[in-house]
């Protein structure tokens, strides 16, 4: 029987982690053991990995990543893979040169920082496998190539390489150690072989599973909005984190607010930057109309519920929130950026729109004011069908 392993940073609840829960879903009762490490195990979605698999962490803690509660128990665990087995010391130099390159370019990302480390800091698994794929870039991908023994390695990738933090340099020549490195999407791939050149013989296109049938099933579930708004709805899924652009989007509805536009913003997800968006919000009056509802367990009745379903950020990989709000027939404005352009045609089933409060309010505000067009995009959306084979290309590396 052919040995899998997975690695995934975390469990938390982003579309990367539901993803690889439906491929695990794909490959029960094939011939093959399937095992699970997660490099700092946390997260929401712990008590959702099949019962069949095996899971190589001693505990999974339950707990959300992205609240404030689990942001320390996250922090915890990231000190303790730091001082285990020389996994901070020997990542200084680096972390250094990189921090100083962050400060230049005007951000630093300590997630991207930390990954070499934390990655060098946990425990060999002791095993060999026929196949290990690290499922996200950074610290699985780091882990993988460096701290696993497999006879054939695969990765896959989920973001604009070139914009989401890494380098060179922070990648410390790991890529070379895998036998085959999928993008989610076909400009995923290519931004990553911009990057990389040399590695285009060993790419490929991994596209996320999104089970359209169990989503609509989901959507007729009681929950969805409750403070019994009669106007208009926007709706946002995701992490409240810097590429996910919302102070653009707050900025955005302050104009739609002086425009005298009858909608209101609603936001499902939570992240690092809640405490920064809700000071921006107060200071300018919108508490009564941008709404950060935080994670909930079922968003599904919130899509279908939508107005409009909004997705402006800075850069993307193939973003799964686009293809849940799709399925349930919603139209979409989106920031003509990585990622969000291969999903969204613009004109057809959505509309691409400049990142800037004046570029997404204006667009927000046509469709708003034009049903017509946004139930005919909306309908169009609802139509598409999206891959769902991707087990058979993984099985076909043992």
């Amino acid at each position: 029987m052919k040995r899998i392993l997975f690695v995934v940073n975390t469990l938390g609840g982003g579309g990367a982690e539901r993803a690889l829960l439906e491929l695990l879903g794909q490959l029960k009762g094939r011939d093959c053991e399937v095992s699970l490490y997660v490099l700092l195990p946390q997260g929401r979605l712990a008590g959702e990995v099949p019962e069949y698999v095996r899971r190589l962490n001693r505990r999974l803690d339950p707990r959300p990543v992205l609240d404030r509660s689990g942001r320390r128990a996250l922090a915890w665990k990231v000190a303790g893979a730091l001082l285990a087995g020389g996994g901070l010391w020997g990542s200084l130099g680096l972390m250094a040169g990189q921090y100083r390159q962050m400060r230049r370019q005007g951000r630093v990302q300590w997630d991207k920082l930390l990954w070499p480390a934390v990655a060098r800091g946990r425990e060999c698994l002791g095993e060999e496998f026929d196949l290990a794929v690290a499922w996200m870039e950074g610290g699985s991908a780091y882990y993988v190539a460096d701290r696993v023994r497999a006879k054939r390695k695969a990765a896959v990738i989920h973001v604009d390489h070139r914009q989401a933090g890494y380098s060179r340099a922070l990648d410390g020549g790991c890529w070379e150690r895998f036998d085959r490195i999928f993008g989610v999407s076909g400009e995923t791939r290519d931004c990553f072989l911009e990057v990389y050149p040399e590695y285009a013989g060993k790419t490929g296109v991994l596209p996320n599973i999104v089970d359209q049938e169990r989503i609509r099933r989901r959507a007729e579930e009681p929950g969805g909005f409750a403070d019994g708004w009669q106007g208009l709805r926007l709706l946002t899924v995701g992490r409240l984190t810097y590429q996910k652009a919302y102070d653009v989007a707050i900025d955005a509805m302050r104009l739609l607010k002086d425009r005298g536009c009858p909608a209101r913003w609603y936001v499902l997800g939570e992240g690092e930057q809640r405490g920064s968006l809700e000071r921006k919000l107060t200071a300018l009056g919108l508490t009564g109309d941008f709404f950060l509802l935080g994670m909930v367990e079922n968003p599904f009745p919130y899509y279908a519920q939508a107005d409009l379903y909004v997705h402006a950020t800075r850069f993307e990989g193939k973003s799964i929130a686009i293809q849940e709000a799709q399925t349930l027939g919603c139209a979409v404005v989106a920031s003509d950026c990585s990622g969000n352009r291969q999903q969204v045609e613009d004109g057809v089933d959505g509309v691409l729109c400049p990142l800037t409060p004046e570029g997404v309010a204006g667009a927000v505000e046509r469709l708003l004011a034009d049903r017509e067009a946004r139930e005919r995009m909306g309908r169009t959306a609802r139509e598409k069908r999206f891959p769902n084979n991707q087990a058979e290309e993984l099985l076909r590396m043992l």
